[in-house]
């Protein structure tokens, strides 16, 4: 049984918490917000008054946190997570953040003789709430060779990526990835509506055909065809729209830093800026299907 610190208990911490304390771990954990800390309690964690109180004397410390900048906070503050960890400690940031900050603070990390890795996820509530994560890894190999096991009651897969950053470079680029197929799985479905190709017909087709991918097989962006995508609950989200465009940002950030030339990423992007500027931050982000069928 290892000795946890937890900070971050949203949507996506709560859940992961729940299944390392299933699997038998003690979970101390710091969230801002007062629901996130009792949803947390109740599932068996003891409640630390600070990001360094839930650090101090543990075992592993697992963050999960909006953006780069709660993660400088978080590690860097006085009081935070690097001057309150004890030796030995293993860091796990498990947040969607900039390579430029992930490595940064893994070199911070590094100057106090204490190792951490950036394990970004892939999988959305569902997957925190059934154990069925991938954790894209970055960071040295005995310190991913630490953090198997505590990953695993929250894992599907956990990939080692390869060096400091590598981790959040693999996120990036495959939320690019899913961002172009979603929108471009929602023009398909939107151009049959008007050809009068039905629905579930075309499903059928190209599920077995050559345009196969996940946005349309796991979740597709129209109702009827996958009674578990959230199309079928008004676009209830797995994953916010919010949370895709911004991700879609950092895959533009990371582009720019490398000189690399990404113009579907960057039309995604566009498009999502566009769906979230629109009010539809809180939809999830197959709900951009609303955004194409307009016939933009």
């Amino acid at each position: 049984m290892a000795e946890i610190g937890f900070i971050g208990a949203g949507n996506m911490g709560g859940p992961m918490l729940a299944n390392l304390i299933k699997a038998g771990h003690a979970v101390s954990v710091f969230d801002l917000s007062q629901e996130a800390l009792e949803g947390a309690q109740a599932a068996g964690a003891t409640v630390a008054a600070s990001p360094g109180d839930a650090a101090a004397g543990r075992d592993t410390v697992i963050t999960m946190l909006p953006a780069g900048a709660h993660v400088r906070a978080v590690y860097m503050d006085e009081g935070g997570v690097l001057e309150r960890a004890g030796e030995g400690t293993l860091l796990i940031d498990c947040s969607t953040i900039d390579v430029t900050t992930a490595r940064e603070v893994s070199e911070a990390a590094a100057a106090r003789g204490l190792e951490m890795l950036d394990a970004p996820v892939s999988g959305g509530v569902a997957g925190a709430a059934g154990g069925a994560l991938t954790f894209m890894v970055g960071g040295s190999e005995s310190a991913f060779a630490r953090a198997e096991p505590v990953l695993e009651p929250m894992a599907k897969a956990v990939v080692h990526a390869g060096p400091s950053g590598n981790g959040q470079a693999a996120k990036v680029c495959n939320n690019m990835m899913l961002a172009a197929s979603m929108i471009v799985t929602s023009e398909a479905f939107a151009l049959a509506d008007r050809l009068g190709l039905e629905r579930q017909t075309m499903f059928d087709i190209v599920s077995s055909a050559t345009g196969q991918c996940w946005a349309l097989t796991s979740y597709c962006p129209v109702p009827g065809p996958v009674p578990a995508s959230p199309a079928n609950r008004d676009y209830q989200p797995g994953f916010t729209a919010a949370m895709m465009n911004k991700d879609l940002k950092l895959a533009q950030q990371a582009a720019a830093a490398a000189g690399a030339a990404t113009p579907i990423g960057a039309e995604a992007a566009r498009l999502y800026d566009e769906f979230c500027a629109a009010g539809n931050e809180a939809l999830d982000f197959s709900g951009i299907f609303k955004l194409v069928d307009k016939g933009r």
